[in-house]
């Protein structure tokens, strides 16, 4: 959304126009979008990781010269000079298989080599084999990282979504302070502007007489607060001019002046609404899940590391050696290779034991903490319905004291104008006044922190009645 022209120019800007500017240009809107393009890759990344690759390797050249010691037939050791080339080249499809964790591949390969002090040149390959290796017994982590890194994809899509509502929070705490320092400006200004005319107004009664000396002196005391307050006022109102301009992105020089927020419409939530949303939106969901998840795999991996453990490897193929290159395919042997590695554990002092024991009491540590994170996060959320929902009467009643004090403190400014109250009497009312501007200010604030804490809650807008959702631009998928 693009804040109007006019907005920029120096006009109003509602509370709205300012948050939408945070989550379009924002510093803290760009950590958020990079932290999320950060974590597509590696969704991406994973998801590229169990489709077939197809590799070349080898080396081009490697090249030798050397004094090197060569075993003879008699055992005995002779040191001579060697001076060879070797090239070699290997291509290879190979594939992962989640569900059983099996590790597959094919491939050819060629190898020549080039001995410069007998000028000789030999080859050698493989036109073609395939083979396998099959971990036993042990944890297949492929098939657990399908079962989390979706868990962890979707935390991230909705870390995103709360994260810009985090923003948006944060930008409703730094509106509500300018408008305060704002409002108390203007109060300033028109302290200081009705002062001077109370002043003036009590010079003509010196003049005539009218007027004690005593009574006198405190309109001038008056015009001098006044001032004072309103310099203190133009000093707090460009810090927060600074500090809100710079976390929301607007140009140090950009004159603005906000509006007050009142185009609120009080309506009630439905506390179970609100908690299905957030189970739904709310990264709290998939992360529970995870945290079980691998909990589970851990205490599965503590069993199976401490047992009997195996991997079955196996290979076929064809290979063979000639002089030319063309001749290694020239009816070439067959290769096969089958091995079956194992480690069994004896005597370990029960270290095996207290791996599973620690494993299990983790376990069930991470169950409890699960449960009690999930009855404290519905909590929160049954909490914050509550607190909007007295929102209503307490703006309400802010909104109607700030009125009565207002004509209270005009017919008040009058009556000590014509000489009818004291200017002690004159200084209450416009106290009264101050208090009833500054509290309305903050029982909005209020209500539009409830409103914006509600909705990180949930991540759902209930105003317009649908889920909240983002577009990272940085994302490719977006």
């Amino acid at each position: 959304m693009n804040v109007r022209a006019q907005d920029m120019n120096g006009y109003g800007l509602e509370l709205k126009d300012v948050v939408s500017l945070a989550i379009e240009q924002s510093s803290a809107v760009k950590y958020a979008q990079n932290r999320n393009e950060n974590y597509y890759w590696r969704w991406k990344n994973y998801k590229t990781k169990y489709r077939p690759q197809l590799v070349i390797s080898g080396n081009l050249p490697d090249f030798t010269k050397s004094t090197v010691g060569v075993t003879q037939p008699d055992g005995s050791l002779e040191f001579k000079q060697v001076t060879n080339l070797a090239t070699s080249a290997r291509l290879s499809l190979n594939q992962s298989i989640p569900f059983t964790g099996t590790y597959v591949y094919a491939s050819t390969s060629a190898y020549r080599f080039q001995d410069y002090n007998k000028d000789i040149v030999s080859f050698s390959g493989s036109p073609f084999s395939v083979g396998f290796t099959q971990p036993i017994f042990s944890i297949n982590w492929m098939k657990w990282q399908e079962k989390t890194e979706p868990l962890i994809y979707d935390e991230a899509q909705k870390d995103f979504v709360e994260s810009i509502e985090e923003i948006s929070l944060n930008t409703v705490y730094r509106f509500f302070r300018y408008l305060m320092v704002q409002t108390n400006y203007k109060l300033a200004e028109s302290n200081l502007k009705n002062s001077n005319n109370n002043l003036k107004i009590a010079q003509t009664k010196k003049d005539l007489g009218t007027i004690s000396e005593n009574n006198f002196a405190r309109n001038e005391l008056a015009v001098l607060n006044a001032q004072k307050s309103l310099n203190q006022a133009s000093m707090d109102l460009k810090n927060a001019d600074f500090e809100l301009k710079s976390y929301v992105g607007i140009p140090q020089d950009q004159q603005i002046e906000l509006e007050m927020p009142l185009n609120i419409t009080l309506f009630d939530i439905d506390k179970e609404k609100a908690l299905e949303e957030s189970k739904l939106n709310r990264k709290e969901g998939s992360e529970y899940k995870r945290r079980l998840i691998v909990a589970d795999r851990d205490l599965l991996n503590a069993k199976r590391s401490t047992g009997l453990s195996a991997t079955l490897q196996g290979s076929y193929g064809l290979s063979n050696s000639a002089e030319t290159m063309a001749g290694v395919y020239d009816q070439p042997e067959r290769q096969q290779t089958l091995k079956l590695a194992l480690s069994i554990p004896i005597l370990d002092w029960g270290q095996s034991a207290s791996a599973v024991k620690l494993a299990e009491s983790q376990r069930d540590l991470v169950i409890y903490d699960v449960e009690k994170d999930r009855e404290d996060f519905e909590r929160s959320v049954v909490v914050q319905v509550e607190q909007f929902s007295l929102m209503k009467d307490q703006l309400t009643t802010a909104k109607e004291a700030d009125k009565v004090s207002e004509n209270g403190y005009q017919i008040a400014l009058k009556q000590f104008q014509n000489g009818e109250i004291s200017i002690t009497d004159l200084n209450i009312s416009l106290s009264e006044r101050e208090n009833a501007k500054r509290d309305y200010i903050r029982s909005l604030q209020t209500y539009w922190e409830a409103y914006y804490k509600l909705r990180i809650l949930t991540l759902y807008d209930f105003e317009q009645n649908q889920r909240i959702s983002y577009i990272n631009p940085m994302s490719p998928e977006d």
